[in-house]
């Protein structure tokens, strides 16, 4: 007999439940976290160099490049020279750090920052962000995603850059020519195909149907946990309970209405193939929407500048590129839970988030050099540029709100909740592999059902 939805995500939150509770947690001593902010003594040390760990985006697109030679100049004076890490942006600095390998600066997202911290010993330095030049200008929330509490007082691990959370990508130009007659049933000027799932699955199912499978409309790797995830939290679904999200002993995906989120994503993998249930579509979406075998997918808005080179790779000029691939906010959801049923209208979508951000390594020889570096790198100037160059959305409000547009929309979202940051815990990584598991195998039952 066939489980229901509802049964196999509970056996799956047990499964996670299980596997979590067998990693090892623990907090910082507030010993240890005076200890780390007292190695900041203003004091710069002179003649030194700095080792950058930076995501393989920023080398690519010459980002990293111009921070380093910005930063070498400002301080030349001081001797103090930094130098690209060389080292796998997914470098563990737990187990390369104790013995002189690690980076002096990172740059990673929360969850791989934290748990740095999350357990006996204590990889990443607390640093006094107050004295940073961009203290001001990020919100409370986007701290909290670096924060641990001791005794009533918080330290913070990192520094946030950017926030991320997945986008619609879509390519305008592959809209249908009669959007405005048939796809605009609120004739508020938007489509309706890129306003709601459900729209965007009765697109989808057209596209595919009219080109006899040679052509798709939203195409995504459905068991990529971080972007499914979602949809379990649409419908009252979390990743760990307690008040700070952090009870590892509470895994929540199937609690409340979560199983009608498992729903959505068998319904849209139902116009999808089957690279839908692995990394492929996740791979070569890039190329595929410059081809215009997809309409549409889901990423993140750090690789934004991918998209551009695929489209001029495949022949477009670099402003048709621009004018046609668009980023927006993610649809909105029926509230019914089923992409059939549009009676009980919409709400917004609850999107799996984080916080990039730089933090400072316990084995550097240099943290007030390292926190200068940060500082640098978290500046108007920089920041500003790493949005030109990588299409980030900056957690600094005063960019955010002077850039406009989705960057603002991103920042009005983790305000107001429907950005859950990735828990700041050791335990998420254990999820992630038991949760691709899980939508493989009910997307593909779902699929020859």
């Amino acid at each position: 007999m066939k489980k229901t939805l509802p049964a196999l995500i509970s056996h799956i939150a047990l499964i996670l439940a299980l596997i979590v509770v067998m990693g090892i947690l623990g907090i910082i001593a507030s010993g240890a976290a005076a200890e780390g902010s007292e190695k900041f003594t203003g004091e710069l040390e002179r003649g030194v160099t700095l080792r950058i760990l930076e995501n393989d985006t920023a080398k690519e697109q010459g980002y990293l490049k111009e921070l380093l030679d910005s930063f070498n100049a400002e301080y030349a004076e001081y001797g103090i020279k930094a130098v690209d890490a060389n080292m796998d942006q997914y470098t563990d600095l737990e187990t390369g750090g104790p013995y002189g390998y690690g980076p002096d600066v990172l740059y990673q997202a929360n969850d791989a920052l934290m748990k740095y911290v999350d357990g006996t010993r204590k990889h990443i330095l607390p640093l006094p962000v107050e004295e940073l030049d961009c203290y001001e200008y990020i919100d409370e929330r986007a701290w909290d995603a670096y924060k641990v509490t001791i005794e009533n007082q918080n330290f913070y691990c990192g520094v946030p850059v950017n926030i991320q959370q997945p986008l619609l990508y879509y390519r305008k130009d592959l809209l249908p020519a009669d959007w405005e007659n048939e796809w605009d049933d609120d004739k508020n000027g938007v489509p309706d195909i890129i306003e709601n799932w459900s729209a965007m699955y009765r697109y989808s199912k057209q596209i595919r149907t009219e080109s006899g499978g040679s052509k798709y409309g939203y195409m995504k790797s459905l068991n990529d946990g971080y972007f499914a995830s979602g949809y379990f939290f649409s419908y009252g679904g979390y990743v760990f309970g307690g008040e700070d999200g952090k009870d590892t002993s509470d895994v929540g995906f199937s609690k409340n209405d979560g199983f009608k989120g498992a729903k959505i994503i068998r319904q849209l993998a139902s116009v999808m193939n089957l690279e839908c249930t692995e990394d492929t579509i996740t791979k070569n979406s890039y190329s595929r929407m410059a081809q215009g075998a997809y309409f549409a997918t889901m990423t993140t808005p750090d690789v934004y500048t991918m998209f551009i080179k695929e489209m001029v790779n495949a022949g477009y000029t670099e402003e048709y590129a621009r004018e046609n691939v668009v980023m927006k906010n993610v649809p909105k959801l029926p509230v019914s839970g089923d992409l059939e049923d549009e009676s009980q209208g919409f709400k917004d979508m609850t999107v799996m988030g984080g916080v990039n951000g730089y933090a400072v390594s316990s084995y550097t020889k240099s943290p007030n050099a390292a926190l200068a570096f940060v500082n640098f790198a978290t500046s108007y100037k920089m920041i500003k540029l790493r949005s030109e160059l990588l299409g980030i959305s900056p957690a600094r409000s005063d960019l955010a709100d002077e850039l406009g547009g989705l960057n603002s929309v991103i920042n009005d979202n983790l305000n107001k909740g429907t950005i859950y940051v990735m828990p700041s815990v050791r335990a998420l990584a254990q999820v992630w592999t038991p949760l691709q598991t899980y939508c493989e195998e009910f997307i593909r039952n779902g699929r020859s059902a």
